[in-house]
């Protein structure tokens, strides 16, 4: 079963003022994000760097002067042909020389994302905006029994939100069930970007632990779906809400067909009689003394029910010291279920 980085990747590129606690903050954020959000359309030829208290802007003709964060910034030499690294190295007013002599022009409309005087983005006419609050709408709407995952070292929640991208890691700590005889829950990774840094996309899981590095280890059942920020990429809200909506569907049914089996394994009975059931412990691979230390356990309770044993084994592998053995006698001692009619 393979184990998933990209929460661990995020993790390590978040600095801490796009480290978010909690959706509700998250969605707040990005719901005023969107809010201040403006989009303005020019030709090329109407736009003009420009050297403003000695920083290098962009005149947007009309709509006023505008400054640059690091990601328009790396768009616009992308747009003039440079090198970013060349134009940082040189003096602003030389930086604002080459735009003048490097930019195209051309009539056909470019897009220009603002927040107030702050150009967020540049864009050509075939881009297509999905905002950040629109995606975790659907979250909050189909992902109601989800959650962060614990809180990584560094503070890290797996809620993340900067001038490029978003980033989500929630999973349902809640929803833990048994899949060939081994503990898992479900998770799904989200991200999107307003400004053309990352594709839409969402990831499925389920997974059987989260080290505090936030690497989701031995998952299964991993599904995944992306968008490019195209014309119909508004229609991926659906197939991401069908992904949420089909991952809650699959844990409602593990869920409830983990609870029929416990219910029928708290009825049938391992044997006759403490021989019998010893018997067939040995013959599973289970220590003789230890079989017998679970049965006296599982006599307590009156019978010898595969739920009494399996409950006695786990309450024994809890003391052992040995964190290898002691998962392995969990192992064992959850795969007698199977054996429930």
């Amino acid at each position: 079963m393979p184990n998933l980085t990209k929460a661990h990747d995020e993790l390590f590129n978040r600095s801490p003022d796009e480290v978010f606690p909690d959706l509700r903050t998250l969605y707040n954020h990005c719901h005023e994000q969107k809010q201040n959000a403006v989009e303005k359309w020019h030709a090329p030829s109407n736009i003009r760097p420009i050297l403003e208290d000695h920083v290098p802007m962009l005149s947007l003709g009309e709509d006023g002067n505008h400054t640059l964060n690091n990601w328009s910034f790396t768009q616009l030499c992308k747009i003039a042909g440079i090198a970013k690294d060349t134009v940082k190295k040189v003096s602003p007013k030389t930086a604002v020389d080459v735009f003048l002599d490097t930019l195209p022009g051309g009539t056909k409309p470019m897009q220009f994302l603002t927040d107030g005087d702050q150009l967020r983005s540049i864009h050509g006419a075939t881009y297509t905006r999905l905002f950040n609050a629109d995606l975790l709408s659907t979250v909050n709407e189909f992902a109601v029994d989800f959650q962060p995952a614990q809180t990584a070292v560094g503070a890290g929640s797996g809620l993340y939100c900067g001038e490029q991208d978003m980033f989500v890691f929630l999973i349902d700590p809640t929803g833990w069930t048994e899949i060939e005889g081994e503990a898992f829950a479900p998770g799904f990774f989200l991200w999107n970007s307003e400004v053309g840094k990352r594709t839409v996309g969402i990831q499925t899981f389920w997974f059987q632990a989260v080290c505090q590095n936030h690497i989701v280890w031995d998952a299964t059942d991993v599904t995944e779906f992306s968008r490019k920020h195209t014309a119909r990429v508004h229609d991926s809200l659906d197939p991401i809400r069908y992904h949420i909506e089909q991952l809650a569907k699959k844990r409602d049914e593990r869920r409830d067909g983990f609870a029929n089996v416990i219910k029928k394994a708290m009825k049938e009975k391992l044997g006759k009689d403490d021989e019998e059931a010893l018997k067939f412990l040995t013959k599973r691979g289970f220590n003789q003394s230890l079989a017998k230390e679970a049965l006296k356990i599982a006599e307590q309770n009156g019978k010898f029910t595969i739920f009494s044993i399996v409950d006695a084994l786990t309450r024994l592998a809890g003391k052992n010291p040995n964190a290898g053995e002691r998962t392995e006698l969990d192992t064992k001692a959850s795969q007698l279920l199977s054996l429930v009619n």
